[in-house]
């Protein structure tokens, strides 16, 4: 089936009580059991919901693979992701991770002994000197956040088959309507379902797809004992919101196309960072491995003063943390979403305090390039 008709329809059928064609949500923690040791399926709410398993398969489908599980949040997804190694074991990370991963990994991780080394992973050399004998994993985001460097994934995927280690990627920039790397061979896709998935800014959530049978019964066996997993409804939001994903992101791409070419043309902006533009130095392998460029922009104006000028003027533009959401977001990476990312390291990933990030979202495109333009003048 086509993308868009597996985000309305996989997972999903109507109801065979009712016929409803949208999917009931199950708002229950137990299920009555027709005798010992006989059930229906359904023990307990934690293990077992059936709007849970409906959105597992929708976005297992959309990422074209066999299994999905889902959690609480994305960092919830990529905390149970560590339930795959254990003490002594290594990690390849990309250096330019969202703050929450790199907090995550290095300030608790590593009290269990497992060690991570952090690397340009744009540059391939860089992950295969970076291997060791106790390397388990590497792990990338690309797009980065906020930089918005591109990691060739099947590259990655050729280095980790040659020395027998999973490869996972954080997709959350892309969406799986504009990025599929299980297709381009990877092993694991993670999720914060919070974004672009959901995209209405109401919910937080995450979610792992795979189809590694080990991987999914691991990951599954954490998932319901560790216990960290989404509610109900937010299952049943977000499978409300992934029906208009191609939709979405269509126009998310099309807008930051739009202003990220005003931004290099027309604004005192020294830098802009956007895998759509021919400037980006990545810009033909985004268009091998992905098929639109996103709704992520990020612009260093060179002065913290300016930059300041521009978070707090901007009227459609609203100043948040989080991304992906039909409404345009700006944020200061280096105070917000990396705060927790020390200032030598942020320093060496170019992620100046005069940076901004911005989430451009669905509305009139030439209403935010005249929000950003005002916000300078």
């Amino acid at each position: 089936m086509g993308f868009s008709t597996d985000a309305i329809h996989a997972g999903q059928i109507p109801d065979p009580t009712t016929g409803a064609v949208i999917m009931p949500l199950y708002l229950t923690s137990t299920y009555e059991q027709e005798e010992l040791g006989k059930n229906k399926g359904f023990e307990y709410g934690r293990t077992h919901n059936l709007t849970r398993a409906a959105l597992e398969k929708n976005i297992a489908a959309l990422e074209k693979g066999k299994y999905g599980i889902a959690f609480s949040s994305g960092l919830a997804a990529i905390q149970a992701l560590m339930s795959l190694v254990k003490s002594g074991d290594h990690l390849v990370v990309s250096n330019n991770v969202y703050g929450g991963t790199y907090r995550l990994f290095e300030t608790i991780m590593t009290n269990y002994g497992i060690e991570f080394s952090w690397v340009d992973t744009s540059n391939l050399t860089n992950i295969e000197n970076a291997v060791k004998k106790n390397t388990k994993i590497v792990y990338i985001e690309t797009p980065t956040n906020p930089m918005l460097n591109l990691t060739d994934i099947k590259g990655t995927v050729d280095i980790c088959k040659k020395n027998n280690l999973l490869s996972i990627v954080d997709n959350t920039f892309m969406s799986p309507y504009f990025q599929n790397p299980l297709s381009l061979g990877a092993d694991i896709v993670v999720h914060s379902s919070t974004k672009y998935l959901n995209g209405h800014s109401d919910l937080i959530g995450g979610i792992v797809v795979t189809s590694n049978e080990n991987v999914y019964e691991r990951l599954k066996y954490i998932q319901n004992a560790a216990g960290a997993i989404p509610s109900p409804f937010d299952c049943w939001l977000t499978l409300r919101s992934t029906k208009t994903l191609a939709v979405r992101m269509k126009q998310h791409n099309e807008n930051a196309i739009r202003i990220a070419d005003f931004l290099v043309n027309n604004s005192p902006a020294v830098k802009v960072y956007y895998p759509g533009l021919k400037t980006h130095p990545q810009h033909e392998l985004a268009k091998r491995q992905m098929s639109g460029f996103g709704g992520m922009i990020s612009v260093d104006f060179g002065d913290i003063e300016l930059a300041k000028k521009v978070l707090k003027q901007t009227k459609i533009f609203s100043l948040a943390e989080s991304l992906g959401g039909v409404e345009s977001l700006i944020s200061h990476p280096a105070s917000m979403t990396h705060a927790a990312v020390p200032k030598e390291e942020r320093g060496k990933m170019r992620l100046t305090d005069s940076l901004v990030r911005l989430s451009v979202g669905i509305e009139d495109v030439e209403d935010l390039i005249a929000d950003i333009e005002n916000a300078w003048k």
